[in-house]
């Protein structure tokens, strides 16, 4: 009998395992021939090195100390990290000497520069030693920490170096004696989340239960009374009222997080928060802290989420606003913010497949994350509006760089997020032509090969490869949207009915060498209708096709993309493979266009313009402005 699904434990696999060619192989050749050398190269033209050089003098404050009390400076050590881990699993696909040289060196220069306590950090170090673990509210000291981590374990997978490894090791065992209730030990956290996470990372690869358990610490510390952080500035002579953003929803610290129902503040701190408590509640079995996740799940998936997986409709704190505000152009939804909802969704299957997890994590990964890289790897959006008016578009760096390396380090590892196995289940979350290999409790060695072109192509194939037959399950997502989906075996159709359990088709069965199991997924065209709270929206349709959010752009269209009116009973769409933007699928549709040559002088008059039948190509909206920049719109007029 199946164990009930959040009895289980599913860990992902690690990146060296899963081999990627198609779609997600292209862009990580995009990485691997562009993004992690230009990452490592930007970083050094902003000093970063330098910062870290105990050989050299202190460059000091490079960028000034803003109003808040700090500087983006103080997050170099995280900007390194996810550029260091980039190059670990860009390594594992393209071997490069000269870039890992490059990577072994900085990691030298940490090593050189941790203090015999254990302790890491290049801004508190060099700049302001005495103000170490005085302000965790707004200092990110813990967040560098966790990036460093990861970029650690990535690292040390990747090449089989742990000498970073061993640094944040000794750095970890140093946070275990710092934080905690007991005499002359800090009780707090961070006030950006992400040390969260990385512990649970370092326990997996170290198989020490120490750190799962200094992450469970700051997990169950926050939003508990009396408030650390009040009580902090009272220490360091601070005002506990006049901070950034006044509130301590800001980082999710207004409550315990088993109470928290609401997702707000800032979008990046919650995405790495509700990660990391995911991990530990599939790490301890904790239901507590899955209900909370899955009432702020549904809070952020239902009212505060745009159509592409975008979340944080606010520049003013990179985060939520009211219920249903989702204005497109001035839309922030940041792409770390996107990139943590994937990690976020991922954790979420940790304790068993569940579509409602895997199909976000899909739509934020494809439309929310992916466009903050552009197709030749070497510029980068920060924001993502849904509308441009042409004005908006990518960036070679930027004074706060956390974007770029973000999106980098998810693309890399992305094999990782597609599979995940338990004691005795294999479950795919994520299409893509890839071969994964992995161990099953049994013992039995499992190599399983992904056959398809999706997302362009519905149709997918897996083939087993075992030295001998072994008892497993394996459980493939079937998306909400696949309506028509079909599944077999080695040719012999399944009822779809009888195998799918909360959206994944799970097949239990004994397998031998060369089983073929061929999955269809039907990439009918959607139009897309938004709640009529959601005012920017009022009277306007998106199209999707398979996982995907398309758009209009100048280039194809012309001009005045606000014209095109999408007529409510869609023509059948002529498919098209556009070979400068990585042989994707664009779609050619009839619409009507309003004329706005003949409109003459006036601002306003009575009658509406008129209209003109029209082709209009939509291009997914993860390859805007890759070409001619020009206008950009998701959210076109539809007809009433």
């Amino acid at each position: 009998m199946t164990k009930p699904s959040n009895d289980r434990q599913f860990r992902p696999i690690a990146v060296p395992d899963v081999e990627l060619g198609g779609f997600w192989g292209k862009w990580q050749d995009a990485v691997c021939n562009s993004t992690a050398e230009t990452l490592l190269d930007r970083c050094v033209e902003a000093g970063m090195l330098k910062a870290i050089d105990v050989s050299q003098p202190s460059p000091g404050v490079v960028i000034p100390v803003q109003p808040w009390g700090g500087t983006t400076q103080m997050f170099w050590d995280s900007d390194l990290g996810k550029s260091i881990e980039t190059i670990a699993y860009s390594l594992y696909r393209r071997p490069n000497p000269k870039l890992e040289a490059r990577a072994d060196e900085i990691i030298d220069m940490y090593e050189r520069m941790q203090d015999k306590d254990g302790y890491l950090n290049a801004w508190f170090q060099r700049v302001e030693p005495s103000r170490r673990w005085t302000n965790l509210r707004d200092h990110h000291e813990l967040y560098c920490a966790g990036h460093l981590m990861e970029a650690a374990v990535a690292y040390y997978q990747a090449t089989g170096k742990r000498k970073l490894l061993d640094i944040m090791c000794r750095y970890a065992d140093y946070m275990i004696k710092i934080f905690g209730h007991g005499e002359g030990q800090i009780s707090g956290y961070c006030g950006h989340e992400e040390v969260e996470l990385a512990l649970v990372k370092l326990a997996r690869v170290t198989g020490e239960k120490k750190y799962l358990e200094l992450s469970k610490y700051f997990i169950d510390e926050r939003g508990t009374e009396p408030h650390f952080f009040t009580a902090e500035a009272a220490r360091d002579s601070r005002s506990a009222a006049e901070f950034h953003q006044k509130t301590y929803e800001y980082g999710q610290a207004h409550q315990p997080v088993r109470e928290q129902r609401k997702v707000v503040g800032h979008a990046v701190r919650a995405m790495y928060l509700y990660s990391g408590m995911a991990d530990i509640a599939t790490e301890y079995k904790d239901d507590s802290l899955t209900a909370a996740l899955e009432t702020l799940w549904e809070d952020l998936t239902t009212k505060q989420m745009y159509i592409t997986g975008g979340i944080g409709p606010a520049a003013s704190n990179e985060g939520f606003t009211d219920y249903y505000d989702l204005p497109n152009a001035t839309a922030y939804a940041e792409t770390c913010a996107s990139v943590g909802l994937v990690f976020w969704a991922s954790r979420m299957l940790g304790r068993g497949p569940d579509r409602r997890y895997a199909d976000i994590m899909e739509q934020a990964l494809y439309n929310g994350a992916l466009p903050g890289l552009s197709t030749d790897g070497k510029t980068f959006f920060y924001d993502n509006p849904l509308e441009s008016a042409g004005k908006h578009h990518r960036w070679k760096w930027h004074h706060c760089p956390c974007c770029p390396p973000n999106i980098a380090r998810l693309v890399t590892s992305i094999g990782s997020y597609m599979y995940a196995v338990a004691d005795d289940e294999i479950a795919v979350h994520l299409y893509g032509e890839s071969t994964v290999r992995l161990k099953l409790a049994n013992g039995a060695e499992v190599v399983l090969e992904q056959a398809t072109n999706y997302p362009w192509d519905g149709a997918v194939a897996f083939t087993t490869r075992l030295e001998r037959p072994a008892k497993f399950a394996l459980s493939l997502r079937i998306p909400d949207w696949a309506e028509g989906a079909t599944l077999s075996v080695n040719g012999e159709m399944l009822d779809l009915s009888a195998h799918v359990r909360r959206g994944y088709a799970r097949i239990d069965r004994e397998w031998a060498d060369g089983d073929r199991v061929a999955l269809y997924l039907p990439l009918s065209l959607r139009p897309q209708y938004a709640n009529p709270k959601v005012r920017q929206d009022a009277g306007r349709v998106a199209l999707m096709r398979g996982p995907l959010v398309y758009c209009v752009e100048t280039t194809d269209n012309g001009a005045d993309l606000n014209a095109i009116v999408l007529p409510r009973e869609l023509s059948a769409a002529e498919t098209v493979v556009l070979k400068d933007l990585n042989d994707a699928v664009a779609l050619d549709l009839k619409v009507e266009r309003e004329e706005t040559s003949n409109w003459g002088t006036p601002l306003y008059r009575k009658a509406p313009a008129e209209r003109q039948v029209a082709t209009a190509r939509f291009v997914p909206y993860h390859l805007w402005d890759n070409r001619a920049p020009g206008e950009m719109l998701v959210w076109v007029q539809s007809d009433k």
